[in-house]
């Protein structure tokens, strides 16, 4: 692959991982309602997803993802429960000021890591996604050296999406002052994580 070809996928991912979606209002949901930590966990989740179907590609197995409809519908419809059990809590949840809300332990983050695996391997847009734009910039071969290529550039892409809205969700933490605005951040974040839910059950 030249450069020209990389700077194309890398331009095309980018659009692809920064368009609005359920991951990325969780991502801001999650950063909002427990802090930093959470959110990256479940952005560190997507992109492991991702990943795995890149490896798959790399075999030519992205076709037989795509047929795998009852293993996608399942990690689909489980993670999307996930959002929305997780969405009716926060809007039900007692507002605590972020200074004095406990950080989610290791076993909380792993569960949010996991779901953002889940979701993106029950994503029956992900393999398309691979099938289509694939061929067109390594050709009909992936090898490993293109595949170390391509591992780099999605993860330099989602490093820069993921910051991004971990950041500004961050600084719409710092607001947080008073429980009477904690409570209505935390029902709008609510909010989001159980449409993000309806969203990916929704997803065709």
């Amino acid at each position: 692959m030249d450069l020209a070809t990389i700077l194309a996928f890398a331009a095309a991912f980018f659009v692809y991982a920064a368009s609005p979606g359920p991951d990325n209002m969780t991502i801001v949901a999650r950063t909002i309602s427990s802090g930093a930590a959470s959110g990256i966990a479940y952005g560190a989740g997507t992109v492991v997803g991702i990943l795995i179907f890149l490896i798959l590609a790399a075999f030519g197995l992205s076709i037989i993802a795509a047929k795998m409809t009852l293993v996608m519908t399942v990690l689909r419809y489980g993670g999307a429960a996930y959002l929305i059990w997780m969405g009716i809590r926060l809007w039900t949840a007692m507002p605590v000021v972020p200074e004095l809300q406990p950080v989610s332990g290791r076993h909380g983050l792993l569960t949010i890591f996991a779901t953002g695996i889940a979701l993106n391997l029950g994503n029956p847009k992900m393999p398309l996604f691979y099938v289509a734009l694939l061929p067109n910039v390594v050709g009909a071969s992936l090898n490993a050296g293109h595949l170390g290529v391509l591992m780099i550039v999605i993860l330099t892409v989602e490093v820069v999406v993921i910051g991004g809205h971990v950041i500004l969700a961050g600084r719409v933490r710092n607001l947080l002052r008073t429980p009477k605005i904690v409570r209505r951040v935390n029902r709008a974040a609510g909010g989001v994580m159980i449409g993000a839910g309806l969203a990916v059950v929704a997803t065709r």
